[in-house]
């Protein structure tokens, strides 16, 4: 035949390697490998994943790879010397899954293959255990039942139970062989029942159907799910193992076993792992007995302990990272039969990383590649502890990491209350507005019903470094009743829940956390990557305390700061009013002098804090209307402090209202309508360089014009700086530099023209993105889950740069704007600059630089390495 579909693995040496995983999956590939070292692997055949690919589209497997199965049955029956249903010495086989990347318990098993009428007598004769035979054989028909025939688990279940219940039997070891055999019988009698035919007897056939269960398993709800939660894409299916069966159920020289060959939650060079003896590796599992530390074994089975350190540390050295490994031992015996990369915490991947760097096991390069960037939010956030249960009631975005648990509260006046009564809370709002920012500070966490990666919440918990779950589109918030409800919960005010900001889970009750711990190993990988990377990475920071932890994580200076950010404090969101209420521009210049010695202190205090970095301050942004209150009660209020009537600032901000407000008056067009806010932005920002100056601090400002799509948008405000600089006696391009952002299409596509006249340029891919793929990114949340889902984006792109698209507008931009100025700096602002598949792009593109909040920074430097090490291995 032309294409090899069946491939051997026994008696020393294997058709397979480890490097065909495409073909023949993780675990193909493994015992393989494993076979050909010499490490004791009971023998088998894996039939490739392609073989699935062609079951799946022709819903059969071909006769031809059916005799590629027939010769490799043949192998293992003579490498055995027995027989597939032989009645004398009867083979028994396992069917497993094993897909190119591991996924854990979610394709399907058959095992103790080959049992029937003919072959038990023969397992009794070889074994002398009559009641492990029929064990063998009741677990085959439940598992062959339910993986291959979809027979309900829970339905063998309640038999066995019944049983239990008739005899008086508290274990499941209780059951003598006659209870086994009379077992059997109900089960295939339900078997029947269900299927309409009898309990298969041709092992032949048994293998057949089990091997295409196994395939179809590829496409079941919980796989198929699993691949969408871990971005698994591009795999063709799922190979098949049909693997020799080994027993650790035969007696107390008997075992099973998982051990890992490093601790991995902590990362300990420490043997780790548990076994059980005289069992079967599915009881380890089910929890019927309490395994025991693997340290025990040394007292019980010292030879088979002795092998086991040997094999781990062999394992180690071949594969060069941890390994996860599975054993059974039969009766003094001990057979290998799965090694894996082993899965590990983020604090653990970091030291096992620098560990076998420093051990010489890799080199720095390959310890930087080890660690994913995202796993380095378990470092810097709180997480709750695994070894706990959780009641997940809903998951929504992972908009902020953390791990919160607090007091459920609805307004961010009742967060502020009992936050002063010393109470921990969690904020629940349908969706939040600037109003609640005291609110949003003092919770542990934030929950919101709305919004997405970019919503205000998302991105003021970021800044915040404050656990965030946003649009969590099923909970029904209910704020006159002070109670939310999902999935039959219903949560009132009071009531403890534990939010994930890393995985977007939302938790009834007080989850315990543990605190981060940031070890010498997390500041020697980070030194590595800061060696290797050609990104910096900036950070997005509006006050001092933000910068501050920033650059405690290595930011290299700030890449976005949101002046805006800094007008919703009690009195200087009154001068802001006050601004917005005025119809003449000596009104409007009068609230903008309250203004600005405010803002000047803050830049004082930011550039105190980077001293020597450099700082882009984005002049104001948002639409004026996000700065009035919205409802009844806040009018009211307002109204009374401002001295005008309630019915003139409802007019008002009824004026104010736009159908399309991200698209309205806003960012640039601002000043273009009111120079005078530029002009107080301009004189706080230099004022405070001039200041910071003569207080020997090294100021950096970077004045940033957002939203352009014009050239002239850009020179219009650029010339108000510019004047207010000369008046200062600073020097543009050596005290101060003036640049923008793009945000605009048209802005990316001019981008020749508007790189004559800026000093840099920085992406602003949240509104990038909004306007290149026509989204409302506070809408889109309700159709972009069901977009991913049927593949028309890969991801949500507001989460990751969609580079096929938005990317090209960026590609575009940089290479315009460098064929005038092929210096001009440019970089990216928005969150995407902390994502790591985004911050590689930005590396391929050019950028010379990301910015993202500040507790992903260290996240973002370990991506900039990575990047470069993949373009240097491509």
């Amino acid at each position: 035949m032309s294409k090899k579909y069946v491939y051997f693995f026994g008696g020393g040496k294997a058709e397979g390697n480890t490097t065909m995983k495409n073909i023949l999956g993780g675990k193909g590939a493994n015992l393989a490998e494993m076979t050909n070292i010499g490490i004791p692997v009971p023998p088998g055949f894996t039939i490739s994943a392609e073989m699935c690919q062609v079951y799946m589209e022709e819903g059969e497997i071909p006769q031809e790879v059916e005799n590629q199965i027939d010769d490799n049955l043949k192998k293992l029956e003579d490498l055995m010397d027995m027989g597939f249903g032989d009645s004398e010495k009867p083979l028994l086989v396992s069917v497993r899954s094993g897909a190119a990347q591991s996924m854990p318990g979610m394709m399907d098993t058959v095992l103790n293959l080959g049992l029937n009428e003919r072959t038990i007598e023969g397992l009794i004769k070889s074994t002398g255990n009559e009641r492990f035979v029929w064990d063998g054989y009741r677990r085959f028909i439940n598992m062959f039942g339910d993986v291959v025939m979809g027979i309900e688990h829970e339905k063998y279940e309640e038999i066995f139970q019944k049983k239990k219940d008739e005899i008086g039997a508290k274990l499941d070891t209780d059951l003598n062989t006659e209870d086994m055999k009379d077992l059997c019988m109900r089960y295939k009698k339900l078997y029947e029942e269900e299927t309409g035919e009898a309990f298969p007897t041709d092992p032949r056939l048994q293998l057949e159907k089990s091997i295409t269960a196994v395939f179809k398993s590829w496409n079941n709800p919980r796989a198929v799910t699993y691949r969408e939660i871990n971005s698994i894409t591009g795999l063709i299916g799922t190979a098949v193992n049909v693997q020799v069966m080994v027993f650790g159920n035969m007696g107390t020289s008997s075992g099973t076993g998982v051990a890992f060959t490093r601790n991995p939650a902590t990362g300990e060079n420490k043997f780790y792992g548990e076994y059980l003896l005289n069992a079967q590796g599915e009881d380890v599992v089910a929890g019927i007995r309490t395994p025991s530390p693997i340290q025990d074994l040394k007292n019980e089975m010292p030879g088979i302990y002795d092998q086991l350190i040997n094999i781990k540390e062999k394992l180690e050295q071949h594969y060069k990272d941890v390994q996860d490994l599975e054993f059974t031992v039969q009766e003094g015996i001990l057979y290998i039969l799965q090694t894996r990369n082993g899965k590990r915490t983020g604090p653990a991947a970091v030291k096992i990383a620098v560990d076998m760097a420093e051990e010489g096991l890799i080199n720095k390069e390959t310890a930087i590649m080890r660690v994913e960037p995202g796993q380095l939010d378990q470092l810097l956030h709180p997480m709750f502890d695994p070894t706990v249960e959780k009641n997940v009631i809903i998951k929504g975005l992972p908009a902020s990491p953390g791990a919160a648990s607090g007091k459920v509260v609805f307004s961010a006046e009742d967060a502020e209350d009992w936050a002063s009564r010393n109470e921990k809370v969690i904020l629940v709002r349908v969706e939040t507005s600037p109003e609640d920012i005291g609110g949003m500070n003092v919770s542990q966490g934030i929950l919101t019903a709305r919004g997405g990666m970019t919503s205000h919440a998302a991105v003021v918990a970021r800044g915040m470094g404050k656990c965030c779950v946003a649009g969590a589109g099923d909970i029904n918030v209910n704020y006159n009743n002070k109670l939310f409800s999902v999935n039959n919960n219903v949560i009132n005010e009071g009531d403890y829940i534990s939010l994930d900001g890393s995985t977007g889970e939302v938790m009834l009750g007080k989850v315990p956390t543990i605190e981060p711990q940031l070890t010498g190993s997390f500041a020697k990988l980070m030194q590595w990557a800061d060696e290797t990377k050609r990104l910096k990475v900036k950070t997005n920071a509006d006050n001092p305390k933000d910068s501050r932890v920033a650059r405690d994580f290595g930011a290299q200076g700030i890449g976005l700061c949101r002046t805006e950010h800094m007008f919703f404090d009690g009195d200087r969101i009154k001068a802001v009013r006050e601004m917005i209420l005025s119809k003449e521009e000596e009104g409007r210049k009068k609230a903008l002098n309250k203004l600005l010695p405010m803002q000047k202190e803050d830049f004082k205090g930011i550039f105190k804090v980077m001293d020597g970095l450099p700082v882009i301050i984005r002049l104001l942004d948002p639409p004026l209307h996000e700065f009035l209150p919205k409802d009844e009660k806040d009018i009211n209020q307002v109204a009374q402090e401002l001295g005008v009537s309630s019915e003139h600032l409802k007019e008002l901000i009824e004026s104010m209202h736009e159908f399309n407000p991200m698209l309205g008056f806003r960012g640039c067009r601002l000043g273009v309508q009111y120079p005078e806010i530029t002009e107080m932005q301009a004189k706080a920002i230099l004022e405070a360089t001039v200041e910071s100056k003569n207080e020997s601090i090294k100021a950096i400002p970077q004045i940033e014009v957002p939203l352009i799509g014009n050239v002239k948008e850009f020179t219009l405000n650029a010339e108000i700086v510019d004047r207010v600089g000369g008046e200062l006696g600073l020097k543009r391009g050596e005290d101060y530099w003036v640049g923008t952002m793009i945000e605009v299409p048209r802005a990316a596509i001019t981008a020749d023209e508007i790189a004559k006249e800026v000093d840099f340029m920085s992406f602003g891919t949240n509104d990038l993105t909004q306007m290149g793929c026509g989204f409302s990114r506070d809408d889109a949340g309700k159709f972009l889950k069901k977009y991913v889902e049927v593949g028309i984006y890969s991801r949500d792109p507001f989460q990751a740069i969609d580079q096929a698209g938005v990317g090209k507008l960026m590609k575009i931009c940089v290479d315009n704007a460098r064929s005038v100025k092929p210096n001009i700096e440019i970089g990216i602002c928005g969150e995407h600059g902390g994502e790591p598949s985004s911050v590689e792009f930005c590396h391929k593109i050019g950028l010379n630089d990301v910015s993202c909040s500040p507790y992903r920074v260290p996240i973002a430097r370990l991506a900039a390495a990575q990047a470069v090490i993949k373009e240097k291995r491509n």
